[in-house]
């Protein structure tokens, strides 16, 4: 995002519409967040809700204007995501992209047919119209599309702004009513001033001034929580990361004294984490803080497992068992924070307005088992990771902290692949600390997006001196992304990648050969189990 630390939209209850708020509504479209997202790049609150939300729903929202997303399916298909026709009656602003602007065109009345040459990629816009779309953007840009459809046979009460070679009415406005659509993607990198054009609608056509910070988010959540939470105490799983950290700070900002933290040092740390944990947490913010050494609890019930999926089962039962053992004995604990986040919620389907179709399980969505007995607290749920980082760095927390790289919920469990245990994991850490090291020392920590080592369940032969050995294969990744649904693998130097090598060869013992990971998502994921 291009937010300043010190700007950021105004979302104090979640799940509640604020003054300022878009809509986009989801068709499907594998760039829905990242709108959203370009939205509240606008200062913006921006919610993702079902396609077909009904304009009665809408109306109750009250949002300033709504954008239809773009999505895989033709609008004619038996099935096809449709729109509420009645919420072209609602006098609100609407923004139709791709698929959004055929829903939207075919509603009204106009013809969609399958284009005689489709458009994917990199596709040369020429404006018709000026307009406050695209007020302030060149005659001919650059835009990013993706459509096998089109919409044909315009009546007269359209106008059409932008075309393309093959594209008749890449761009259009509706003479009477503020409605536009666009043919192309306007909230990916690809096309040039989509972030202007964005803007544009969000400011010049709905009338946002944009004008939310992020320490009045602060403030306002803080008196949502004081409120709620009244005597009670508050306890807050830390682990390390960046959503559990600023989760943990802010709810400090909140109550203070009134909130314990549980650290459970699992073994399967990174380097360093449990004193870093130690320190910002029992110094710095000076929490109740609580440190549950359970190491050997989770390798011995790891012992013998080499199923990444397994693995994931028998951390997150022994998590449970540890986190209830531990918190019984804290008095007064009523609730229980979380650092679920909005893609959490989003993709989960834990949002009665969000988009119906779940695409994963979070195990963050929804609590721990209701055994345990608390009630949730989730105050970063309305947030994006971007976001999440740009509140740490308003409370106080460091950089090193909040810049740190995403970390799986089973740690180095899945990162050490086969058989885990106490030696092995050692020379993961060491090699993944070596790693690490590296890029912050050539300045390449804060240019990739996600960096680390991996363990193989193989040995090789190698010749160290005058013998030959045959020991263990790191490999490290490194990929640029920013969204973390695609990525590419990282280009890092062949210097830095020399440098890597030979100190992890020269100072992990065991270890005799390093590879690096050239392989993109899709087809690969970022992560090796």
């Amino acid at each position: 995002m291009t937010s300043t630390a010190s700007e950021m939209p105004n979302m104090t209850n979640a799940g509640d519409i604020q003054q300022e708020t878009i809509l986009v509504l989801d068709f499907g479209s594998q760039t829905a967040q990242l709108i959203a997202r370009r939205v509240r790049d606008q200062h913006v609150f921006c919610q993702l809700v079902r396609h077909d939300l009904s304009a009665k729903r809408i109306k109750e929202l009250a949002p300033k204007g709504l954008i239809l997303s773009g999505g895989p399916a033709s609008v004619y298909a038996d099935g096809s995501p449709q729109v509420d026709p009645e919420i072209f009656e609602l006098g609100i602003p609407i923004l139709g992209i791709c698929y959004g602007m055929q829903a939207a065109c075919k509603a009204m009345g106009c013809e969609i047919k399958p284009s005689t040459s489709r458009e994917f990629g990199h596709t040369e816009i020429l404006r018709k119209d000026g307009g406050d779309l695209f007020a302030g953007l060149p005659e001919k840009f650059t835009a990013w599309m993706s459509h096998g459809d089109r919409v044909e046979n315009l009546h007269e009460n359209f106008v059409v702004l932008a075309e393309t070679v093959d594209c008749p009415n890449a761009a259009i406005k509706h003479r009477e009513r503020e409605l536009y659509g666009i043919q192309f993607h306007p909230e990916v990198t690809h096309t040039q001033h989509g972030e202007n054009l964005i803007g544009n609608f969000i400011r010049e056509i709905c009338g946002c001034e944009g004008s939310w910070k992020i320490s009045s988010f602060i403030e306002q959540e803080c008196e949502v929580i004081r409120e709620r939470v009244g005597n009670s105490r508050v306890i807050c799983g830390l682990s390390g990361g960046v959503d559990s950290s600023v989760t943990a700070a802010l709810l400090y900002k909140a109550i203070g004294s009134q909130l314990t933290c549980i650290f459970v040092d699992n073994g399967l740390l990174r380097n360093g984490e449990r004193e870093q944990v130690e320190y910002e947490f029992g110094e710095h913010f000076k929490t109740d803080l609580h440190v549950v050494d359970a190491r050997d609890r989770f390798l011995n019930g790891l012992a013998g497992v080499s199923d990444p999926q397994e693995k994931r089962k028998i951390i997150g039962k022994t998590f449970i068992d540890v986190f209830k053992d531990e918190s019984k004995d804290i008095d007064d604990a009523r609730f229980l924070a979380q650092g679920t986040l909005y893609p959490d919620v989003i993709e989960s389907g834990a949002n009665p307005d969000g988009p119906a179709a779940t695409i994963k399980y979070h195990h963050n969505v929804g609590g721990l088992p209701k055994e345990l007995g608390f009630e949730l607290i989730e105050p970063m749920r309305m947030l994006f990771k971007d976001e999440v980082r740009l509140m740490g760095k308003e409370l106080g927390l460091p950089d090193k902290l909040i810049w740190r790289h995403p970390f799986p919920g089973p740690g180095l469990a899945v990162r050490c692949l086969g058989a885990v245990n106490a030696e092995r994991l050692a020379t993961l850490r060491e090699a993944d600390a070596i790693f690490i090291d590296e890029l912050y020392e050539s300045n390449y920590y804060h240019k990739v997006q996600q960096a680390f080592a991996v363990l193989l369940p193989l040995q090789t032969v190698g010749v160290m001196g005058d013998a030959r050995t045959y020991e263990d294969v790191i490999a490290i990744r490194s990929v640029d992304t920013d969204n973390f649904m695609t990525a590419d693998w990282s280009r890092l130097p062949y210097d830095l990648l020399q440098r890597v090598s030979t100190r992890i060869i020269n100072s992990v013992r065991g270890v005799n050969r390093v590879v690096y990971d050239v392989s993109s998502k899709p087809p690969s994921t970022i992560e090796w189990e």
